[in-house]
């Protein structure tokens, strides 16, 4: 079986990390508590999948990650860059399961940035944190979920719209962007593939 990058939905929620099966902090706004069953109702109604999960070659779950209108997540209102801006896709979390594979992130947000693009969204956003020089992988990608190295995000094409301290709230402009042909997370899998495993050089021919 072929590595493979699947949407997040009901059906493959059961195969995301543990942490992301009742958890609502996103969801949630002004101390209430909001109905996970409800608001996936919600979000599947209104676009289908709410985010990605990445398997490998054997079916484990690497990494997923969580997407979808701003207006799901009013907790973004609350934070101290927010709000997020109305016509763009917001990326609140990610997981990864395995730090040894560091190109599982990297798929996640191409993963993330196509599907928006197909959906018509107009840009996606997340909330990003800049680190200071010479913080650890570890920091920068497993001990935050929902906020993201702000170097990382630049390779992306993100621009900053509000600062505050070390936080931002940056954008990635989908306008220019040419709609996926072949099947989004397909692609995205490859050209991941491709740069992290580049076909290996032919041995030079003995004479």
């Amino acid at each position: 079986m072929a590595a493979r990058l699947e949407g997040l939905t009901r059906g493959t929620l059961a195969t995301a990390p543990t942490v992301c099966h009742e958890c609502v902090w996103w969801q949630s706004r002004g101390g209430k508590h909001a109905n996970k069953a409800r608001w996936i109702d919600r979000a599947e109604e209104g676009r289908g999948a709410w985010g990605t999960v990445y398997y490998d070659e054997h079916g484990r779950t690497l990494g997923s990650m969580q997407y979808g209108p701003s207006e799901l997540f009013p907790r973004a209102a609350e934070l101290p860059t927010g709000p997020p801006s109305p016509d763009a896709v917001l990326v609140t979390c990610a997981y990864l399961v395995d730090f040894s594979s560091p190109w599982v992130m990297q798929s996640l947000f191409l993963a993330a940035i196509g599907d928006a693009r197909d959906q018509g969204a107009k840009a996606l956003e997340a909330f990003a944190y800049r680190y200071p020089e010479g913080e650890s992988a570890y920091e920068r990608f497993q001990v935050h979920k929902t906020i993201f190295p702000r170097d990382f995000l630049s390779d992306f094409g993100f621009f900053t719209v509000r600062t505050q301290g070390r936080v931002e709230l940056v954008r990635l402009e989908l306008a220019g962007l040419q709609p996926v042909v072949e099947g989004r997370r397909a692609k995205v899998l490859r050209v991941v593939k491709e740069a992290f495993f580049p076909e290996p050089v032919p041995a030079p021919r003995r004479p």
